[in-house]
């Protein structure tokens, strides 16, 4: 892990020893009450031929700050990263609220960016109400629900039961904010206007953002690829990693 102070707060980053810092960068970001642990299978396949980077958001793992109250605001943070880690530009890869933060960020500053993958996410991300009164409900109850929600049933349980320890290592307040700004995001009418070389992964069985919302990124994102892969729910980065960094490779591979 490496650090770096960001905007005044020290931001902490899964990168490679072998990383080339010359190398074109890579960039993944989590979802909401996520860390850098769940991009490990996909830092770990890209490295060193990209500067495969993870970072833990503000108010997320080892990163200081009690989180952001929008996407928008989470976008700021990720530009002023990549501007303290000397990354001009990067491919951004974002899963849930990360894919949200990747698509806010295509239409602010595209000229940043040389491709979008677009994991477990929409342009529209409602939380589901049972959700946001789980958070009320203290950490336990809202972990084992988010895990019970986040996996396809065959994942097993080992997946699940890490998902859940993860997820209690973080901060309530955190997440519940990352919630509420995932509930305010609406870019609907304007992802048409993206127009950077962009992959939409989505699990078949993704309760939480189900393939619907993939299906119109893919429709609405000019010359977009899509992969919808079999057996895996929301964690599918982590419940089908081979086949994620497949996906993302062969959007790379046209640039």
């Amino acid at each position: 892990m490496a650090t770096l102070t960001v905007r005044g707060l020290r931001l902490y980053y899964l990168e490679p020893p072998e990383s080339d810092p010359r190398a074109p960068a890579l960039l993944f970001l989590h979802g909401s009450g996520g860390t850098h642990r769940n991009w490990l299978p996909q830092v770990r396949h890209f490295a060193p031929a990209y500067r495969a980077v993870a970072l833990d958001l503000p108010g997320h793992g080892a990163s200081e700050g009690d989180g952001a109250e929008s996407i928008a605001d989470y976008r700021d943070w990720v530009e002023a990263f990549m501007d303290a880690a000397g990354m001009e530009q990067a491919f951004l890869v974002g899963h849930s609220m990360g894919g949200a933060i990747a698509l806010a960020f295509a239409l602010k500053a595209p000229a940043r960016l040389s491709g979008l993958g677009l994991v477990g996410t929409g342009a529209r991300l409602r939380v589901h109400p049972s959700i946001l009164e789980g958070l009320r409900g203290g950490p336990e109850r809202a972990a084992g629900l988010l895990s019970e929600w986040a996996y396809a049933p065959s994942s097993g349980t080992e997946l699940p039961a890490q998902g859940k320890k993860e997820l209690l290592k973080g901060s309530l307040a955190v997440l519940e904010k990352d919630f509420r700004a995932c509930d305010a995001f609406d870019v609907m009418k304007e992802v048409g206007r993206i127009r950077v070389p962009a992959v939409v992964v989505c699990g078949a069985e993704d309760r939480l953002t189900p393939v619907k919302f993939a299906q119109y990124l893919h429709e609405r994102i000019p010359g977009a690829l899509l992969a919808v892969i079999p057996g895996a729910g929301h964690m599918v980065m982590l419940e089908k990693p081979d086949e994620v960094s497949r996906a993302l490779a062969a959007c790379l591979d046209r640039q």
